[in-house]
């Protein structure tokens, strides 16, 4: 792992974050991006405010294409996957380790790599880009789950040495739905009352009981069964003055991940025959606001 460069693809809040997590802990660290923000990161680096690592600028190399055969950490949103999907494909990296949110990306980024270990992983953690080089890491944790199939890739071991908690075990669908089904619920909620998350769940306990019982019934159908209880208790364990990115971007009028969200809860729920009239109230008046 010595010898091992990654290449965060997406410097945004969380690929930023963790250019800036690798770069401390001494490891060789690419971040890709648009020319803008390599620009940018090329006169100031990257800084971080963090409550848990503290404040600092990191130096960080910044390039608009994957170096050769690195190891890849993917941390777009998840409209961006087709704009750096060839990028990466041509690069012939080691391996891609995926951090987008949503389930339907793994099959794109396999496709697009044959051959190459690729895994999704997926990170709790409160960031936000306060501009193009300046992050503002919030919460006083960087959680990342990751599948057993991803335990010896060498991005998953540079992460836990960098200094977030990292989990291995499991599958991969167990790893994206289980922050898929919590995430999911807390989008739509919020972004369909456009309130934070402790008014938005209780604003009408029917819709938000009935998006719980879709959301747990699609996930049960794709092999990945939990109780409705399991995923009450943990949208309460929310702050409930937490807003999500997707609230926020639909707030903005900016591109948004309410089809990687909603839209695939739709799409699993056709495809298994399961009805699911609560998510398309909400997507379908969340696709008219915007």
């Amino acid at each position: 792992m010595d010898d091992a460069v990654f290449a965060v693809v997406g410097p945004g809040a969380v690929g930023g974050l963790f250019a800036w997590l690798l770069q401390r802990a001494g490891h060789e660290v690419v971040a890709v991006g648009r020319p803008g923000t390599v620009e940018a990161i090329r006169r100031d680096g990257i800084e971080v405010r963090s409550p848990q690592f503290g404040d600092s600028v990191e130096r960080i190399r910044a390039e608009t294409a994957v170096p050769r055969g690195a190891h890849v950490i993917v941390a777009t949103k998840a409209y961006g996957l087709d704009d750096v999907l060839p990028g990466i494909a041509a690069a012939r990296p080691s391996e891609v380790v995926s951090f987008l949110n949503g389930i339907e990306h793994m099959g794109p980024l396999r496709a697009a790599l044959p051959g190459v270990p690729v895994a999704g992983a997926s990170v709790a953690v409160s960031a936000l880009r306060a501009s193009t080089t300046v992050i503002d890491h919030r919460s006083p944790f960087v959680r990342i789950e990751a599948p057993e199939a991803a335990a010896e890739f060498a991005s998953t071991r540079a992460l836990a040495d960098a200094g977030p908690s990292v989990r291995v075990g499991g599958t991969e669908a167990e790893v994206l739905w289980a922050k898929f089904r919590l995430l999911a619920a807390l989008a739509l909620l919020t972004s369909y009352w456009r309130q934070p998350a402790g008014t938005a769940l209780s604003e009408d306990p029917e819709l938000t009981e009935a998006v719980v019982s879709e959301i747990v019934a699609c996930s049960a159908a794709e092999g990945v069964p939990v109780a409705e209880l399991d995923l009450v208790r943990a949208l309460r364990s929310v702050p409930g003055g937490m807003r999500t990115s997707l609230q926020e971007d639909l707030a903005a009028g900016a591109p948004s991940e309410l089809d990687a969200l909603g839209g695939a809860l739709l799409r699993v729920g056709e495809s298994h025959g399961i009805p699911t009239p609560a998510i398309t109230r909400i997507v379908t008046a969340l696709s008219a606001a915007g």
